[in-house]
């Protein structure tokens, strides 16, 4: 039988979704109850993606701007986003806006002119 990605939230509500049924494939024994899920099973799916290939490459975010094909700007802010989705605080500095910054750039969710209007709002703080 194929497996489909477990749900994390209710399609209803939004609200996260409990465990409580665990079965064994092969011997068929059912524990019910309530289960806490660890932090990595409810990720989204582009966390759970980055987060294999972070580990794949031993954590070297140059190498993982290398396979992705992507900017070391877009990557540390996608690393960041991730940080952040597991429960940690993200310390940002100015380099870390501008990163931002330059990473939408990129991905053409800003144009050059909006960009430079922002950087050079970020001088002006």
């Amino acid at each position: 039988m194929q497996r489909h990605p477990m749900p994390t939230h209710c399609p209803v509500t939004g609200e996260a979704l409990e465990v409580t049924r665990l079965q064994g494939p092969t011997s068929g024994v059912v524990l019910e109850g309530r289960f806490a899920p660890n932090e990595f099973a409810l990720l989204p799916r582009e966390h759970v993606e980055f987060m294999r290939l972070f580990v794949k490459v031993r954590g070297n975010l140059k190498e993982v701007e290398r396979v992705m094909g992507v900017s070391y700007p877009t990557v540390r802010l996608r690393f960041d986003n991730l940080l952040k989705a597991l429960g940690y605080e993200v310390d940002e500095d100015p380099g870390d806006r501008r990163n931002e910054i330059l990473g939408r750039l990129e991905r053409g969710e800003i144009d050059a002119q909006d960009a430079a209007k922002q950087l050079q709002e970020m001088k002006r703080r």
